[in-house]
């Protein structure tokens, strides 16, 4: 567990005077000066201290709505629900002195449409460091919670994980990744973390943020865009309410969700479950563009749609979606340049 971000200082001055009629006062004005300019030193020592070192203070975690907002239009392609769910979500929790609850967001769709990367844009619009902040905690099922038999094990170290790191700085993110391949058992374990109370002994979590991954319900969420295609309607047409009851539905009831009848959606304690859509070549092709620009590629528009034809897409025949969406594309991009 990380240590919080303090110095402890220890100064000792000699003092050889005692409050008598014996001390002079020129020797009580240089006792004076001492410890004035001791305090002095120390506030400034400190000060300079949490320049270099990340704590848990204004210059280290600081919400940029306009950053976010920025990014998710110039970043994130293809994703038009996701990006008004996640900006206005975050925006209105970041500005709420007073949540009633952590921000708890269930991202659902294929890999490879974006779900890590908005985690990612989260982080770096709230704390200086991004995701190397020590007060984002990433969790991978398969990772960190491999052994079903450890079950009661993990369950214990992830609540004092949350514990401790939540009491060192409130505004904390926890990611879970794979969350449809995590155990039901573990995912209540962290129910109490994201319910409507003050505190849990002695310790708030209101003003943290859980962010869930999964690949379930993106079945759904691909049939949904699928009807919409063959309907003739615009990809853009499609609405958050088309899609978030039969996810969240989808997900309770899939054994193979991770959700499946936990605490967590009968009790209400997700705020949103956002859907991403699956990409069309033009998102590949947007996303293998930005890509050589992050990397310092000299653009190769022709490289990048050769790449992006290469790859997989359904309905076999119309090629609408990409199977891999963007996930390969930063590993098949040197190939073809």
């Amino acid at each position: 567990m990380r240590l919080r971000c303090w110095l402890l200082f220890v100064v000792c001055i000699p003092w050889s005077l005692s409050v008598t009629e014996g001390v002079e006062p020129i020797s009580t004005s240089i006792a004076v000066g001492m410890a004035s300019a001791v305090t002095w030193f120390l506030v400034s020592y400190q000060n300079m201290f949490y320049s270099f070192s990340e704590c848990c203070k204004s210059d280290w975690i600081s919400y940029n709505k306009t950053g976010l907002k920025h990014d998710l239009q110039t970043k994130l392609f293809g994703q038009h629900i996701a990006s008004q769910v996640i900006l206005k979500a975050v925006t209105g929790f970041m500005n709420n002195k007073n949540p009633k609850k952590p921000l708890v967001l269930s991202l659902h769709g294929w890999t490879g449409t974006g779900k890590n990367f908005v985690s990612q844009l989260i982080a770096e619009n709230i704390y200086h460091k991004g995701m190397s902040s020590s007060f984002v905690h990433l969790f991978t099922a398969t990772a960190h919670f491999p052994h079903e038999v450890h079950i009661d094990t993990y369950k214990t170290q992830l609540q004092e994980w949350i514990r401790g790191n939540v009491s060192i700085c409130a505004r904390s993110v926890f990611v879970f990744d794979e969350m449809d391949k995590m155990h039901p058992g573990l995912i209540d374990g962290i129910k109490p973390y994201l319910d409507f109370y003050d505190n849990l002994n002695g310790v708030s979590y209101r003003q943290a943020i859980f962010i869930f991954l999964s690949n379930a319900g993106g079945e759904n969420i691909v049939q949904v865009a699928l009807n919409f295609w063959k309907d003739g309607k615009e990809r853009e047409e499609i609405q958050l309410k088309d899609l978030e009851t039969a996810l969240s539905l989808a997900v309770f009831n899939n054994k193979n969700s991770g959700f499946w009848h936990t605490s967590l959606i009968d009790k209400n304690l997700v705020d949103f479950f956002v859907p991403f859509l699956p990409l069309e070549y033009k998102h590949v092709v947007q996303c293998g563009l930005a890509e050589m620009a992050a990397k310092g590629i000299t653009r190769n528009e022709k490289a990048v749609e050769q790449m992006a034809h290469d790859l997989n897409y359904f309905p076999k025949e119309e090629r609408v979606f990409s199977m891999q969406g963007c996930k390969v594309i930063s590993s098949r991009l040197d190939f073809y340049i």
